[in-house]
């Protein structure tokens, strides 16, 4: 036992925060540590926080730090290049589909639909088209999951002129115009 004890290590331990000095900067008190450690153990101090040391230390950290900061950036633009080609993609795909349907012999509602997809607020819409056409427009379900505004009346054609000149980011080539004789569930007659 007595050959063990010959071969271990004498560490020193810091007055203020009671860890090895070289961990003395995780501490929180590394000013008060450092003065500390100047006064009791000056041999130590300049070891650990001399220029020299510093210097070489961050050196060698300073340069993976900035490889991985460089490969983060790299990536970051990346995802957000990759994020916008698929959002334009999406929006060049996306159709606005305005529906005349036939009610009642002469009756007719119009019902768009395919807005949600340029980030428009589909209530916001509806009013709108409520307002500018003095008719009933509602917000609605469709069956496949999604949602469709419509506005009582024949104002398909109007409807277009309106979007395009109120909603700029819809372009005029993403919106088809679609004629329904029956609206699904009338009786044919």
């Amino acid at each position: 036992m007595a050959e063990t004890s010959a071969a271990s290590r004498h560490v020193t331990y810091c007055g203020v925060c009671t860890l090895p000095p070289e961990y003395c900067e995780y501490g929180g008190t590394t000013a008060k540590c450092q003065k500390w450690l100047e006064k009791s153990h000056p041999d130590l101090y300049s070891k650990i926080w001399s220029p020299e040391a510093l210097s070489a230390a961050t050196a060698s950290l300073s340069l993976e730090a900035q490889e991985r900061a460089a490969k983060d950036a790299k990536k970051k633009a990346a995802k957000a290049e990759a994020a916008e080609q698929k959002q334009a993609e999406k929006l060049s795909n996306s159709v606005v589909t305005i529906k005349r349907i036939e009610r009642n012999k002469r009756k007719y509602v119009t019902s768009v639909s395919g807005l949600e997809a340029f980030g428009l607020d589909l209530k916001k819409v509806s009013k709108d088209f409520g307002k500018k056409f003095a008719t009933g427009s509602s917000v609605t379900k469709t069956p496949s999951g999604g949602e469709e505004i419509v506005v009582q009346g024949d104002v398909s054609d109007e409807i277009e002129e309106f979007i395009l000149e109120k909603y700029k980011d819809v372009p005029e080539d993403n919106i088809e115009l679609v004629e329904d004789k029956k609206k699904k569930g009338a009786a044919a007659g």
